[in-house]
């Protein structure tokens, strides 16, 4: 096998396991997507993809990064979220991790609810309802996130193939 092939597996693998990372919170999702597609550009001396289309896709995940981000906060800034219940289920989503994907969608939502609980009895009262509502407008932000770098993920690979290929 030839240098080059090593890297382009090496590239395919890398954009495989980040189109899995923009479910999975460990991985490093559109970025590291991103560098599988960075990386077969150089293996083919950016003659099938150029640096414009390797600028178009680094904006398009540093994107990714503000939605992920924005999605999730504008969730549990809907339902009024306190920063307990936001740490809450950044700690959910990494623990249920541990839970397959299943632990995956609902750990988030456990984090949020039980951040929140926790800020409530700090505040004077243990409102399980608002909790719930926090929780759920958390993960439902996540959710949201989640969707649209999957959006993104397969915009990203679409224009790298049809530049590939044209």
């Amino acid at each position: 096998m030839t240098p080059e092939t090593v890297f382009y597996v090496l590239a395919v693998v890398m954009m495989l396991v980040g189109i899995v990372g923009t479910i999975l919170p460990a991985l490093p999702g559109l970025p590291l997507v991103f560098a599988g597609m960075l990386l077969a550009a150089w293996a083919g001396d950016f003659q099938e993809v150029g640096g414009w289309t390797i600028a178009a896709l680094a904006v398009l995940t540093l994107l990714s990064l503000g939605i992920d981000f924005l999605a999730t906060m504008m969730g549990a800034k809907r339902v009024g979220a306190s920063k307990p219940a936001l740490v809450g289920a950044v700690i959910g989503t990494f623990a249920g991790l541990a839970f397959g994907l299943v632990g995956v969608f609902i750990g988030p939502f456990v984090g949020a609810l039980i951040g929140e609980l926790f800020w409530l009895r700090g505040v004077g009262g243990q409102e399980l309802g608002k909790a719930t509502k926090v929780g759920l407008g958390t993960w439902l932000g996540i959710v949201v996130g989640t969707v649209l770098k999957m959006g993104l993920a397969f915009v990203m690979v679409g224009v790298f193939v049809i530049a590939w290929l044209y």
